[in-house]
């Protein structure tokens, strides 16, 4: 490599008078990560070697783990573009100009840069490139060409996935019950797990045939059978249960891209059938209606269990009279997300109510926000009880009993008003064993 390149290429560009603060700035290539690591390492190494032949001052280092694919999406690069700015630097060291910039955003911003005469060189391995037309023409073709390999790469991965799937083929990771064969005359093939498979099956069967709810899943898997994936090694979470139920990859046929509306009919082996794949989506469909058409419960988002620490779910129960009418009671209890054994019971919304107004009596509420928010709704009151009748009866508000009102919002209040009177409270609220109380 000739040494005189760079000082060739810049000379008639740059003043001599003026003192070159460079940043050495390095960024991954499109490897695996391991070899993107050794690449970020490897440029530094190679760039501080020009830097102490060509007699380069080095202010500082910059190392980037971001894809330059996407404008303003790295942040080191966006604090070396201020830092250039604000005259920190008024040069860069790095690689190759695709370590800089992919994207026509980033470049314009180097460009404007140059243009500002803030940024007086960028010299890369081979190459020198200064406030001159001509080169800031080549930086830009070179930027350009190097977005237009990555337009290109994504065009051909697709067209391969899309190849992939129109041979039968899972083009990514497959699902839990599955694993990729390894064999190079049938790479790319799902194989069924078979210690997996069998459980995913069951799941489907428990859904369609024991009419089990997703929750009762995750309890079987997790403390029953101690499920856990074969690629991350960890339980199952309930949103991935669903997916998982959600899946037509299991039956044969799949999607993709999801939702897409582009399906193919797959060879590897199914694990269910597809009348029990419907089974269990009209099940969950249904379900999910259910609870659609249920009301909003007061006393579910304020609260969590005593014993466990899970959150606090809430069921309705009618109980049909003699004369044909119904009451309707309303449970609270634990939702056994943490330990599906706990004892924490469940109790009656009148009963909790009654517990909550005793929390009322115990504190001061003078010392809470729940004294101005209760005030406030009284002042308001007080203008439509005045609009409404034309009189304008001058009741001191001192003269309130504020607990009092607040114990009314708790039994006659609507959903939004009880759960704001309890969000005021200096502590937190608590269910156990069928008792409710304040943690301060």
């Amino acid at each position: 490599m000739d040494s005189n390149l760079f000082s060739q290429q810049t000379r008639s560009a740059v003043p001599p008078d003026i003192k070159m603060r460079y940043c050495l700035y390095a960024r991954k290539s499109t490897e695996s990560d391991e070899r993107q690591t050794l690449s970020i390492e490897s440029q530094v190494k190679e760039m501080l070697q020009i830097a102490e032949r060509e007699n380069l001052e080095i202010i500082d280092i910059r190392r980037e783990s971001k894809s330059a694919k996407d404008s303003n999406k790295r942040p080191i690069f966006k604090e070396l573009i201020r830092d250039i700015s604000e005259d920190r630097f008024n040069a860069i060291l790095t690689w190759a100009p695709d370590r800089l910039s992919r994207n026509a955003g980033d470049l314009g911003s180097l460009v404007d840069l140059m243009d500002a005469k803030k940024l007086l060189s960028i010299r890369t391995y081979g190459q020198a490139f200064s406030d001159s037309p001509n080169e800031k023409f080549l930086l830009m073709i070179l930027c350009s060409q190097a977005k237009l390999e990555n337009d290109n790469r994504g065009i051909n991965v697709k067209r391969g996935l899309r190849t992939r799937c129109e041979m039968g083929l899972w083009p990514t990771c497959p699902p839990t019950g599955y694993f990729k064969e390894k064999r190079i005359d049938h790479k790319g093939g799902c194989l069924v797990d078979p210690d997996r498979a069998p459980v995913i099956k069951q799941m489907f069967e428990k859904i369609a045939y024991k009419k089990w709810s997703g929750r009762k899943i995750y309890h079987w898997l997790k403390f029953d059978l101690n499920f856990r994936t074969a690629l991350g090694k960890k339980h199952l979470s309930l949103g991935n249960i669903y997916r998982i139920l959600d899946n037509t990859f299991y039956y044969g046929a799949f999607e993709y891209p999801r939702g897409s509306g582009n399906w193919y009919q797959g060879k590897h082996k199914p694990i269910i059938t597809k009348e029990l794949f419907d089974l269990v989506q009209e099940q969950i469909k249904n379900s999910q209606l259910v609870r659609k058409e249920n009301i909003e419960f007061a006393f579910t988002k304020i609260m969590r269990c005593g014993l466990c620490g899970s959150g606090i779910s809430a069921t309705e129960k009618f109980k049909k009279l003699k004369n044909g009418n119904h009451n309707r009671h309303v449970y609270y209890g634990c939702t056994k997300a943490k330990d599906k054994n706990c004892k924490c019971g469940y109790i009656n919304e009148t009963d909790l109510i009654k517990q909550l107004q005793k929390c009322i009596d115990k504190i001061d509420i003078k010392k809470t926000p729940m004294e101005n928010k209760i005030k406030s709704e009284i002042r308001r009151f007080k203008k439509f009880q005045s609009m409404v009748t034309g009189k304008n009866d001058n009741i001191n508000i001192n003269d309130v009993d504020i607990k009092n009102y607040a114990k009314f919002l708790l039994k006659e209040g609507r959903i939004e008003e009880k759960r704001e009177l309890l969000d005021c409270l200096n502590g937190e609220i608590l269910l156990k064993n069928k008792s409710c109380y304040l943690l301060s």
